[in-house]
Order: C-alpha cells, then structure tokens, then sequence
C-alpha cells in the first residue's frame, strides 16, 4: 500500500511507478491510501494501470492514521493486514498502519524506499 502525497509526487517518483507495474506483474497486489477526499473517474482509470484497490478517506469515511482505514485496504486487496506493508512519509501515518498489523516503510527518497521493499518483495 502507498500513499498518493509525499511519496508518489517524489521527484523521482517514476522509478517508484516502474517497480509498482512491476512488482503487479509479479503477482503482489497494491493499493493506494489516501486522505483526499476522492479523485475523477479520469485519475481512477490512469491509477488503476498501478494498483488493485484505490482506498480515498473521503469515500470510506476514515482517514490515516486511524487503523481501520488500512484494515478497509488491507480487505480491498483480499488480503490479511498482516502480510501488507504501507509506504508513508508521514511517521505518524506509520504508526497507524503499524498499529493495522502491517510493516510501515517510511519514504525518504525513491532508492531508499525501493531497497527495502525488495527486501520485502524480493522479485526472485
């Protein structure tokens, strides 16, 4: 799971779209985690090339950090929070997925963040 502000605006952010597609191929399913309040339909269809579930506060009426708006993720994807991990800059919107039962990747820069995903979701 990701998050829209901070870490997909990265100025580098394309290496991190790249290991999105990628890492989808590889059959790991993604969501977007996000406190906007929705987004168009045209933004929908462009986010859905990278992530299986779109998850925006507004529209579930729960915001980060309040764990049960990863756990509304984490069921979107099908999945157990337990076997998710959530990609923030915000140390507090970690500690909420944290809290979900998820491991939290706090992002600092895109090759930093792509290292320790891969440890996660190594692609081998």
């Amino acid at each position: 799971m990701v998050d829209f502000a901070g870490v997909l605006t990265d100025p580098d952010a394309g290496r991190f779209y790249d290991y999105l597609a990628a890492a989808r191929g590889r059959g790991v399913r993604t969501a977007l985690l996000s406190n906007a309040p929705g987004a168009s339909d045209e933004v929908k269809k462009t986010m859905f090339d990278y992530f299986d579930a779109l998850v925006f506060s507004g529209e579930v009426g729960v915001a980060k950090p309040d764990p049960a708006v990863y756990l509304i993720a984490a069921d979107r994807l099908g999945l157990p929070a337990t076997v998710c991990a959530f990609v923030d800059d915000s140390a507090t919107n970690i500690r909420g997925a944290v809290q979900a039962g998820m491991v939290g990747v706090q992002h600092r820069s895109v090759p930093q963040t792509l290292d320790e995903l891969a440890v996660l979701f190594p692609a081998g």
